[in-house]
Formats: structure tokens, C-alpha cells, sequence
């Protein structure tokens, strides 16, 4: 590795040094999708919240011994989904899926295994019915009282389902770290209808930085583009600035050209830079600094494939220690095929996981892995790291693997081949 190349493991611990978690905040339930619990949730009360029926049947009482197959019994009434409290019945009950057992009757014989007899009505039993058959008791999913959600859950739709049926309103959840980020490059033009001059193209980091962030778990606080003058950069600064962001992003403008002028801008802003440059590709002349304010700044090379990985792994770990997430581990996945690279760096894959004819995980890595091709990355559906040392990796070698995004899986459909 280069002297003057930082390690990245070295870089990420600086990096969450540097970070303090985040508060937390009172938020409705049906808007907490995606946030992150605070505090732990307890059930107040029981689920289900009394004993019911699991399936359409009759209902019937009796001690510890089984009714038997053959034995009948009077049908004295039905119990439907959402009727109340029945008290000293007696007999058979038909009733139905989801329905509160009657007091006194402690099983439910499937309809399927009766006979419906009348004159007077009656059921035969066609099985033997023992204490507690097809009955859910109340709390045997959830206790009351009992701790359903830990902090630190990032909350998914099954969460919520949980959630609204415990009748919880509201949850205490970490306040999302604030994101401002400012695209450099006079040559960058952000209207789509626009006709590109000789020289122009489109800013593609500012759509795709506007979308993965709040994916991360941030909020996007203020975005804009701006030319490659210091004073033009330090006035849309101040703007970013006065959205209140905990992080600044920039892409573009830090590597050693003569229009890179992103570490002269910080200078001026009184920012202590942390590093400059890393051993990694792609992204080498990724810039980490702390603002005189305590706002932290990621000055991202302006290659797109290199804004995507100084994204998901620098930036990103630094929002997961503001949730008070711990650090992410990798899944270790099979290569599909050789793969081989120089010393020196570490590289970050554009990657497709997926299953491969005998039904096992394996990682392919992609072509078109330079820093500008981004069609690579619409293909891929993760990550493959590949540490600083590695040299030649034969098939089935175990990999890193991280999905897109740190709150995201590989979505695994097609095959990895």
C-alpha cells in the first residue's frame, strides 16, 4: 500500500470517532416505516386477547379426559367473530374462526369431523376431542407486558402489523441524521429538457444521492449544483449550511486538478480535514473533514461509481452510528468464477448475488467495473469487497458481500451466473 494511501478500516474508525448518535423523537406509528426504535416496546396487553377459535367447528367443554368419537351433544347456540362474552353455557356451540370461546368450553372440533343431527339439534363427534384442541389462548402470542420490540429494530411492515395489532399509537425513534449535499462541475447540467453544449453533461450523483439517502435512514436537508469557483461553492455552503445538516456531502473537486478546489474551500471554512486519500478503488481521493461546528464532511470524488462507493461505505456507516445501529457485517458468499486484482487496494465490486444451479448462493462480479460506468451498477444487487492484500481468488473463494444499502439485503431473484 502507498504511504500516503490511508488504509479504509483505518479511515472508517475515524470516521465513526468522529460520530455521535442522535436523539430520539416521538413519531406516529403509521409514519414510522423505515425509522429506528429508541426505546424498547412493550405489549400492554395480551395477543389474542382472549381465547378463540382457530377454525370454523363447534365448541364444547369438559375435564381433563378427551370427548369421544361418536358421543353427541345439543347445539344451545353460535358464537360469530366479534360476538362478546357468553357466560355458564353449556352443550355445543358452533362457531367460528377468530370467535371468543364461550365461558366454560375449552375446545373446538373442526366441522369436518361432526355431524349436524336434528331433532333436536345435535353434533356428533366423527373424532375424539381432547382439552385445549384447535383453541388460541389468550397471550400465547404476545404476553401483556412482555417486550415485543427491541431498540435499535428497524421498523419494517411486519413490525408495524405487530404493532397496530398491540394498539400502539406512537413509538420514541431516533431522529434521522440531516443530509446536505452540493454536486460540483460547471460542466454538470441538472435539466433533463436541456440541450447539452459540447462539453456538458447530466448530473447524474445529485438524482441518485437524493434517493439512496433517505433508503440510508437520513433525511435530505438541502441539494444543489454548483460551478468549480471557491466563492461560488462557499455561498451554496452557507445555504447547505442553513438547513442544519449533521453531514455534508460533496461530489466532485477533490482530487489534484487544477479546478479541485475542494480542500482549499475547507481551509478557508476553518474544517480540520481528517484524510485525504484512500486505498481503495474506486474513490482514492475521498476526503473526510469536521466542520469548527462539529458538522461532519465527505468530499466524494465526482465519478459516479465512486459517489456510489464513498456513499455506502463511508458515509453510510457514519449515519448507522447516528441510529445507534452497530456496525454492519457482511454476508460471506462463494465467487461464481476467478477473480483477480494488484495489491495495494481495496476494491468495491459492482456484483450480482444470486442462486446457482445446485441452489446455493454464489457472487458474480460484473463487467464495465470502472468508475464511470453506471450500467454496471443498474445490473448489480450488491456489493463484493476484495481487502487491500488479495491477489488472485479462484471460483468458490468466500467473499464480502453488502447489499446496495446498508438497511437492504441482496434482492436474490435471477441467477448469480
Amino acid at each position: 500500500m502507498s504511504h500516503d494511501l490511508l488504509d479504509p478500516a483505518e479511515a472508517l474508525d475515524i470516521i465513526l470517532d468522529a460520530c455521535a448518535s442522535l436523539p430520539a423523537e416521538d413519531c406516529d406509528v403509521v409514519a414510522a416505516l423505515g425509522r429506528v426504535l429508541a426505546q424498547p416496546v412493550r405489549s400492554a396487553g395480551a395477543l389474542p386477547p382472549f381465547d378463540n377459535s382457530a377454525m370454523d367447528g363447534y365448541a364444547l367443554g369438559g375435564g381433563a379426559e378427551p370427548l369421544p368419537a361418536g358421543s353427541e351433544w345439543p347445539i344451545e347456540g353460535e358464537q360469530a367473530a366479534g360476538d362478546g362474552v357468553r357466560h355458564d353455557v353449556r352443550g355445543a356451540w358452533e362457531i367460528m374462526t377468530g370467535a371468543r370461546l364461550p365461558d366454560g368450553l375449552d375446545r373446538v372440533i373442526p366441522v369436518e369431523q361432526t355431524e349436524r343431527l336434528e331433532a333436536p339439534p345435535r353434533v356428533r363427534l366423527l373424532a375424539e376431542l381432547a382439552a385445549g384442541q384447535n383453541v388460541r389462548t389468550a397471550g400465547s402470542d404476545v404476553a401483556a407486558g412482555e417486550t415485543v420490540l427491541a431498540a435499535g429494530t428497524v421498523l419494517a411492515p411486519q413490525h408495524l402489523m405487530l404493532l397496530a395489532a398491540l394498539g400502539v399509537a406512537r413509538v420514541q425513534v431516533i431522529v434521522r441524521p440531516r443530509v446536505a449535499v452540493l454536486c460540483t462541475g460547471r460542466e454538470l447540467v441538472d435539466d433533463v429538457a436541456q440541450a447539452l453544449a459540447p462539453g456538458q453533461i447530466r448530473n447524474s450523483n445529485g438524482p441518485f444521492l437524493a434517493a439512496r439517502l433517505p433508503l440510508a435512514g437520513a433525511e435530505l436537508a438541502h441539494i444543489e449544483t454548483v460551478g468549480d469557483e471557491v466563492d461560488t461553492f462557499l455561498a451554496a455552503f452557507e445555504r447547505a449550511r442553513a438547513a442544519r445538516p449533521q453531514v455534508m456531502i460533496s461530489t466532485g473537486a477533490v482530487s489534484m486538478g487544477r479546478y479541485d478546489f475542494v480542500p482549499q474551500a475547507l481551509e478557508r471554512l476553518g474544517a480540520e480535514v481528517r484524510f485525504h486519500k484512500l486505498a481503495i478503488r474506486p474513490g482514492k481521493p475521498l476526503l473526510f473533514a469536521r466542520l469548527p461546528d462539529g458538522t461532519l464532511f465527505f468530499g466524494l470524488p465526482g465519478n459516479p461509481i465512486a459517489v456510489a462507493v464513498g456513499l455506502r461505505f463511508f458515509v453510510e456507516p457514519a449515519l448507522r452510528a447516528m441510529l445507534g445501529l452497530p456496525c454492519e457485517r457482511p454476508w460471506r458468499v462463494p465467487l461464481s468464477a476467478a477473480y483477480a486484482k494488484k495489491p495495494r487496494l481495496r476494491f468495491h465490486l459492482k456484483s450480482r448475488v444470486g442462486v446457482d444451479a445446485a441452489g446455493r448462493l454464489a457472487a458474480t462480479v460484473l463487467q464495465g467495473q470502472e468508475s464511470y460506468r453506471m450500467r454496471s451498477l443498474a445490473a448489480a444487487n450488491a456489493w463484493v469487497v476484495v481487502p487491500v492484500e488479495a491477489t488472485a481468488m479462484p471460483a468458490e473463494t468466500l467473499v464480502d458481500v453488502y447489499g446496495l444499502g446498508h438497511l437492504e439485503s441482496p434482492n436474490l431473484g435471477g441467477s448469480a451466473a
